[in-house]
């Protein structure tokens, strides 16, 4: 049996995205109690489409801790992103060139919350 290998805490500028026309990113902020947790997304205009997943990981900054799964290469387009295996949390807007940002908690149980451009 083998074991994944799980990467501890990231600091500030540990994160290499390339973005360009028609492919952006997705940082997605949750809280410290979904630390390590996989959280998946997927295309919004096909729900049964295969779902991509990143882990989630405590990030250092200056004077800061916080807990975001980082999604690279994602094509333009909407996604949703799932609170479980059933239960989507919201659906967020990828533009190429930009890296979105989405906060876990300001999306109420059951229903979307808002993607914002960083």
């Amino acid at each position: 049996m083998t074991s994944e290998h799980v990467p501890g805490p990231s600091h500030s500028g540990s994160v290499v995205l390339n973005l360009g026309p028609g492919i952006g990113a997705l940082v997605l902020h949750v809280p410290a109690d979904l630390d390590r947790r996989e959280i998946e997304i997927s295309s919004h205009a096909s729900p049964a489409a295969r779902r991509t997943h990143s882990q989630v990981r405590e990030r250092r900054t200056t004077g800061s801790v916080q807990y975001a799964a980082v999604y690279p290469d994602l094509t333009a387009g909407h996604y949703t992103i799932w609170r479980d295996a059933t239960t989507a949390l919201g659906v967020v807007t990828i533009e190429g060139g930009h890296v979105t940002g989405y906060d876990w908690a300001s999306a109420p149980e059951g229903h979307g919350g808002r993607g914002s451009g960083l």
